[in-house]
């Protein structure tokens, strides 16, 4: 499993190209991506620097994975309609998926807060919880700034609303509760009593 890492990034990169071609907003797709990219290659540069946990990068992906297809369809356009008619939802919730699974990020912050020896679990847990609720805080006023100065399909579609007035506050706390499922995680595998190459 050593190339572990290596093999998910190769697998997400072919991923990332072919969800690519021909999205259904080129706009969006452009807007929605750059976070995706941002991430990716940080991960990447940084590989040789610090390297995370097997578990670590396998949560990172699943947003990266997830984030790359909304792009693609539009959030509010992905075809989820098995899951929204299954339990009768009014909308489509890939996006609230997308932001639970953003949350998974605390716990690879808090991995590297203990194994840098920057802090102890409990504050490491605690800067992660944060951490991630701040990201939601500040993705959610981008998205509200890039409407109102797009001001055309394209910032609606990027803010992916579908009508619910309630939908940054939803989305925030889907992005918290994705935190609080992963330090729970987190405290349960305590990376930071093992020991690492």
């Amino acid at each position: 499993m050593k190339y572990y890492p290596h093999i998910l990034a190769l697998l997400f990169s072919l991923f990332f190209i072919l969800l690519a071609i021909n999205p259904f907003d080129r706009a969006v797709w452009v807007i929605e991506v750059i976070p995706v990219v941002a991430i990716f290659l940080a991960l990447v540069f940084s590989y040789s620097k610090f390297k995370f946990t097997h578990l670590s990068y396998s949560l990172m992906a699943v947003w990266l994975f997830w984030h790359t297809i909304g792009g693609h369809y539009t959030f509010a356009n992905v075809p989820f309609d098995f899951i929204t008619n299954l339990f009768n939802f009014e909308r489509n919730h890939f996006d609230r998926i997308g932001h639970l699974s953003m949350g998974f990020y605390a716990y690879p912050m808090a991995e590297f807060l203990i194994r840098k020896k920057y802090t102890g679990a409990v504050l490491a847990s605690i800067f992660g919880l944060f951490f991630i609720m701040s990201i939601a805080c500040a993705y959610e006023i981008i998205e509200w700034a890039y409407a109102v100065i797009e001001g055309g399909n394209t910032g609606i579609e990027f803010l992916g609303s579908q009508g619910d007035i309630w939908d940054a506050q939803k989305d925030m706390l889907a992005d918290t509760l994705g935190a609080i499922l992963t330090l729970g995680l987190f405290w349960y595998v305590k990376p930071y009593k093992r020991s690492y190459i």
